[in-house]
């Protein structure tokens, strides 16, 4: 699909430029900016492996396993029945808490044992709200350490990269918290049998 959606936006580029006679700036334009993708990629790719090994060290401590530990509490009122699984909830805070630390790869593995447990719970039938709520809580999530935008932000010169910290802790928090509340509030609208 996505594929579909690049090429859509490639052929409207070349027929807008192409209507417009500035077809030779939409090739060029095509060039520029693919190396200076190339040269965005390689410059933040440094600044990644160094976040990503300080998660590695996150992950190893076991501070990652105790702010999982911690989350539990707080996550139980979100999943219902679903709360009381141990396994359960183990996963799901460990996903929480990856996407906490900035640990995306991390994150992945971890959100789909927890979809996996809850689908399970629920009798792999339709789409379970503890799943739904999973999915919301892991795209929509809150980040302490937003590595990847302070790695495209320090790649294109940035003077301090990370003080963007608070802006992003705010966003984040509010965005799950509206997300959540859409998803209560919706929630008699889209249920099985409604």
């Amino acid at each position: 699909m996505l594929s579909a959606v690049w090429v859509v936006f490639l052929v409207l580029a070349l027929v807008c430029g192409a209507v417009t006679g500035r077809l030779d700036a939409v090739t060029t334009a095509v060039g520029t900016g693919a190396g200076e993708a190339i040269t965005l990629i390689i410059s933040i790719a440094g600044l990644m492996c160094f976040w990503s090994g300080i998660m590695e060290l996150i992950q190893a401590s076991g501070l990652a396993e105790k702010l999982s530990q911690l989350l539990m509490p707080l996550l139980r009122p979100l999943f219902g029945k679903a709360s009381a699984d141990r396994e359960a909830m183990e996963k799901v805070s460990a996903n929480v808490a990856a996407n906490l630390l900035g640990l995306s790869n991390a994150a992945t593995p971890l959100g789909l044992q927890a979809a996996d447990r809850l689908y399970t719970l629920a009798g792999r039938r339709g789409a379970p709200d503890t799943v739904l709520t999973l999915i919301t809580l892991n795209t929509a999530s809150i980040q302490l350490i937003p590595s990847t935008v302070a790695a495209v932000r320090a790649a294109c010169g940035a003077a301090s990269p990370f003080d963007i910290m608070v802006p992003v802790w705010g966003a984040s928090i509010f965005s799950v918290a509206v997300v959540l509340l859409s998803g209560r509030l919706m929630r008699p609208f889209f249920h099985e049998g409604k």
